[in-house]
């Protein structure tokens, strides 16, 4: 698929890959490129390269702006440091089999800048760009199959779980269908063939019916595998070092339930912070040795004594060798729970994870990288301030800023306002918080008070006292929020969504909960109108580190440093409204007795300055 045409128009990336179809590298990549060829700001080239000499001939003719790599040690093991430093255009490589540590400890010495798919990650290397993930666009026409029918794909390499799977079907079902796709891969650490053996060795029900296939499929044939059965399921072993797997992302495009294993290669969908109280998708938790050993003396007794009487049982039931890790492992919920859940609670994944997404990513990064963006946003305000400071609390001149105790003191009058305008919702807050959505409404009604018929846009606006407020005031919001309708990026990229003519866009605590807060970010900005105000609120801790312990709700705490290093890049043609003051080095705030920290406000205009 190389494709060496260009756009005269626009900057030229190239995106190198090998030729080795038959691999999840490559697959990955040929549905990135596809993807982001589609941008309206970068002109993609996709080629693929056997050799260093291809690459250089290629960087010859075309003359980058920049090269992406989809990198894999195996794939292009002709790429090292020395060929690196002959080119002299920035390089990205994507890292496929990435973890927190290696991010962390990642230099420029391979790459001057790497991309690593993997939303879970914790963005504390400068060099270290995340993105999302890519769930390929599809509509199951299906219908739900009469028969339970149970699938799951993957090359034949080590930990898949494949066996586990049959068993698992079995324990629960007399009568299903399982479909097992297994291709031979060109980097496959394992004969298929053996895994097929086994597989069909464990079939021991009468009317439980395994079918398997190994031909190579394309994106579309393997689509409409998945989109076949009732539900697709992913025993994955724990893997604890190893990427994110790329099964997930064709199970979520078909609209069907998945039931995973606990295995860190879908963590990020087992980690969500909106799943931990509502999902089941987790159907088995893995158990490892170093589980085993860390029990005491009687439970290890207690444990030895029911794999014993387990295998006794399978052993009974089942052909041929049992899986050892089958026996350490916990049901956690049964496939039927999965399947009457539905999908409803994996839509947000689609939406979040969508083509449009990923190329908001790649071009904010390529911004990033072309030095685009900086750090020195420029300070300004079309606003009158004197007028500004003549509505609502008089004395408030400072819109980016920290929330603490002096800050209630200062806005005591607008908390007793929310009171009378949204008493029942604001009984259900944590007083001390009421801060947040003070700020917002005493800002807001100073912006739109020099607006004539501002059109706004709330964010969050589920139970927000200060979107209650405002609406009994007589202003008309829009509200996004997934609890009403959608959350942010559903709404961004709705047909009927009209882009820049938003003057007055405000979320109250919502950005500290958003996984992909530069997106976030990134789709406020195209939402203002020219001279639109952006006012929002979020949780802080300039102590903060990764690692530390925050609230289970939140993915992380800001930072100065987070601010102005990630944050304020990404407000292309805008300005901040005033000098931030964002120190607070004793925050206080306690939050249910635990965690200690505060509130901050960022408040910009777009002004294409």
């Amino acid at each position: 698929m190389n494709s060496l045409s260009t756009d005269n128009n626009k900057e030229k990336i190239l995106f190198v890959s090998h030729k080795n179809k038959q691999c999840g590298v490559y697959q990955y990549g040929i549905n990135i490129i596809k993807t982001i060829q589609k941008s309206n700001k970068y002109s993609f080239i996709y080629k693929e390269c056997s050799n260093r000499e291809e690459l250089l001939e290629t960087i010859n003719q075309l003359q980058p702006n920049s090269i992406i790599y989809n990198h894999h040690p195996q794939t292009l093991p002709w790429f090292n440091q020395d060929l690196k430093e002959k080119i002299s255009i920035p390089q990205i490589g994507i890292i496929h089999e990435v973890t927190q540590e290696l991010v962390n400890g990642l230099k420029q010495d391979l790459f001057d800048y790497y991309i690593a798919p993997d939303p879970t990650l914790f963005p504390n290397n400068p060099i270290v760009f995340k993105t999302g993930r890519l769930v390929p666009e599809y509509v199951n026409t299906y219908p739900v199959p009469p028969v339970i029918t149970i699938g799951s794909f993957g090359f034949a390499t080590a930990g898949k779980g494949f066996e586990k799977l049959i068993i698992a079907v079995q324990d629960e079902f007399d009568e299903a269908i399982i479909k097992l796709h297994i291709p031979v891969g060109e980097f496959a650490s394992l004969d298929s063939q053996e895994i097929i053996s086994k597989c069909k060795q464990l079939v021991v029900k009468p009317k439980i019916k395994l079918l398997i296939s190994h031909d190579f499929l394309d994106d579309s044939q393997l689509l409409s595998f998945l989109a076949q059965n009732t539900i697709n399921v992913f025993l994955y072993e724990e893997h604890r070092n190893r990427g994110i797997s790329s099964v997930i992302d064709y199970a979520l495009a078909v609209n069907r339930p998945i039931g995973v294993t606990d295995s860190n290669m879908f963590r990020h969908i087992t980690s969500d912070k909106s799943f931990l109280e509502n999902n089941i998708t987790i159907f088995i938790t893995n158990r490892s040795a170093d589980d085993y050993g860390n029990l005491g003396k009687l439970k290890r007794i207690i444990v030895k004594i029911y794999i014993i009487l387990k295998r006794m049982i399978y052993s009974r039931n089942f052909k041929g060798k049992i899986p050892g890790e089958w026996l350490w492992t916990k049901k956690k919920v049964k496939l039927k729970e999965i399947i009457n859940q539905g999908t409803q609670h994996l839509q947000r994944f689609v939406s979040e994870w969508s083509p449009e997404n990923l190329i908001m990513d790649y071009e904010r990064i390529l911004d990033r990288v072309l030095h685009k963006l900086s750090s020195n946003i420029p300070i300004f305000c079309s606003f009158d301030k004197l007028q500004l400071t003549s509505v609502g609390i008089p004395s408030i001149i400072l819109f980016n800023r920290i929330l603490d105790n002096s800050a209630r003191d200062q806005y005591k009058e607008v908390i007793n306002k929310l009171r009378e305008l949204a008493p029942e919702v604001i009984e259900r807050k944590i007083h001390e918080a009421n801060i947040q959505q003070a700020f917002v409404l005493d800002t807001v009604e100073k912006f739109a008070s020099q607006i004539d018929k501002p059109q706004m846009l709330c964010i969050g606006s589920f139970e927000d006292t200060a979107a209650i407020s405002l609406k009994k005031l007589n202003y008309k919001i829009e509200e996004v929020d997934p609890v009403i309708n959608y959350d942010l990026s559903t709404f961004f990229h709705n047909h009927s969504t009209l882009k820049g003519i938003y003057n007055i866009i405000f979320s109250t605590s919502v950005l500290e909960h958003i996984r992909n807060d530069e997106l976030f970010v990134t789709q406020i900005v195209e939402l203002l109108d020219v001279g639109g105000i952006a006012i929002l609120t979020f949780d802080y801790d300039d102590r903060y580190h990764f690692g530390d312990q925050i609230p289970l709700e939140d993915y992380r705490l800001y930072t100065q440093k987070d601010l102005k290093e990630r944050i304020l890049p990404l407000l292309v043609g805008c300005s901040l409204v005033d000098e931030p003051n964002w120190d607070c080095p004793n925050p206080d705030f306690t939050y249910v007795g635990k965690y200690n920290y505060t509130f901050a406000t960022l408040v910009f205009q777009k002004n294409n300055l």
